[in-house]
């Protein structure tokens, strides 16, 4: 949904910034490859020791390189077939990453198998989500949309872990259970459009 109605508007913000990082020599590639390393080590530092809220604004401040390799890649006319490729990838093991974070510190230092259990299951789902859509497209396949896409997944669990942080109550519980079923949901969704395209093909 966020790539639907957002996507022109921070375009307009993005692209301007992609030029001048083009301008100072950096590629896409390298803006991937740093953004999801100190993204996924963000996350594994602060979340297992408990720091959510300074853990949820530092991973977010480098989920936005994320944004500006894309930019970037527009500005400098570098996009290629391994860019997005690499960018996919490094997009897994962030995803991983940090809900490997977020289930570390809910079962061993928090110890709630409740909250263990939806991240565990917000994890298999991001996975999912994303193999369907990958898979769909090397066979021809459309599985593009959902209800929860990697933008709202995001801000979904990290606005709520950085609000557990600072002492919110029930706001995680009610963020991760909201996740769990808007993956499933988008799984579903997913999974039909894929029905969907193959049964418009020739």
């Amino acid at each position: 949904m966020l790539n639907i109605f957002a996507r022109a508007s921070l375009s307009r913000l993005t692209d301007p910034v992609g030029t001048a990082m083009v301008r100072l020599g950096l590629t896409p590639n390298a803006v991937t490859v740093t953004g999801a390393v100190a993204a996924s080590a963000s996350a594994l530092w602060f979340f297992p020791r408990g720091e959510l809220f300074v853990g949820s604004a530092v991973v977010t401040v480098f989920l936005l390189f994320d944004v500006l390799d894309g930019a970037m890649a527009r500005a400098g006319g570098k996009a290629s077939s391994f860019g997005g490729v690499l960018d996919a990838s490094c997009d897994r093991i962030v995803d991983g990453a940090l809900f490997a974070a977020l289930v570390w510190w809910a079962l061993v230092v928090d110890g709630n198998t409740t909250r263990g259990a939806a991240l565990l299951i917000c994890l298999v789902g991001a996975q999912v989500i994303s193999y369907v859509k990958a898979r769909a497209e090397a066979n021809g396949l459309h599985a593009d949309g959902g209800l929860a896409e990697r933008a709202e997944r995001f801000i979904v669990v990290l606005v709520g872990t950085g609000l557990h942080g600072l002492g919110v109550p029930v706001v995680l519980d009610v963020a991760l259970w909201l996740l769990v079923a808007l993956s499933l949901a988008t799984i579903a969704q997913r999974l039909h459009a894929v029905h969907v395209s193959a049964e418009q093909r020739p």
